[in-house]
C-alpha cells in the first residue's frame, strides 16, 4: 500500500472449508486469491503446491508465515525458495522495497541483521513486521466479489506421515 501499485494474491493449499479464512485475507486488502484444492500432508506438500502454482506467475515477493497451526516448523518459506531457486530471508521483522531490490531486517543472537537482496524474493514474516488488521464492513463486503479461483493440485509423493499424535 505504501508503494501505491502492485497487487497481492493469496495462495492457499487446502480444502473448501478454508475459504472463509481466505475471504478474511481478501477483506483486509488482498486483491485476489487462489485455493489449491487438496489436503496438505506436511510442510513439504504445501511448499511444492505453492511453488508449482507460483513458478510461472512472475511474483516479485512471496511471503510465508513464521509458523502454522498444522505444520509448526517454520519450513514452508525456505522450501518454496529452494524449489523456485530464489533467495530466502527468514523471520523478517522489517522489509523495504526499492525498485528491484529489497532490504530485510531480522533478529539474530545479540542484534539485528540487515540483508539486501534482489527481487524476486521469498521471506517468512515474524512478529513485528506488520500490524494486525481487523476487517471492516466495507472490506468484508468487497471481499465477496474479489476473485477466488480454485485450481487442482499437482501430483506429488508424501515424504512424511504422521504415526501418532498426543496431547
Amino acid at each position: 500500500e505504501a508503494k501505491g501499485s502492485g497487487s497481492v494474491t493469496i495462495i492457499h493449499y487446502g480444502a473448501a472449508d478454508s475459504e472463509a479464512t481466505i475471504r478474511k485475507g481478501l477483506a483486509i486488502g488482498a486483491d485476489d486469491a487462489v485455493r489449491i484444492d487438496g489436503e496438505p500432508t506436511d510442510a513439504y506438500s504445501v511448499a511444492v503446491q505453492v511453488a508449482a502454482y507460483a513458478s510461472d506467475k512472475g511474483f516479485d515477493l512471496i511471503m510465508a508465515g513464521k509458523e502454522t497451526i498444522s505444520y509448526n516448523g517454520s519450513m514452508v518459506g525456505a522450501m518454496i525458495a529452494e524449489l523456485m531457486n530464489l533467495p530466502f530471508v527468514s523471520l523478517v521483522t522489517k522489509l523495504d522495497i526499492a525498485g528491484t531490490s529489497a532490504t530485510a531486517e531480522h533478529d539474530v543472537d545479540g542484534g539485528t541483521e540487515v540483508v539486501e537482496c534482489s527481487l524476486p524474493l521469498v521471506i517468512s514474516a515474524n512478529k513485528g513486521m506488520a500490524e494486525a488488521r481487523i476487517p471492516n464492513m466495507r472490506g468484508i463486503m468487497a471481499a465477496r466479489t474479489k476473485p477466488l479461483s480454485v485450481v487442482a493440485p499437482i501430483n506429488q509423493e508424501a515424504l512424511t506421515s504422521i504415526t501418532s499424535f498426543e496431547l
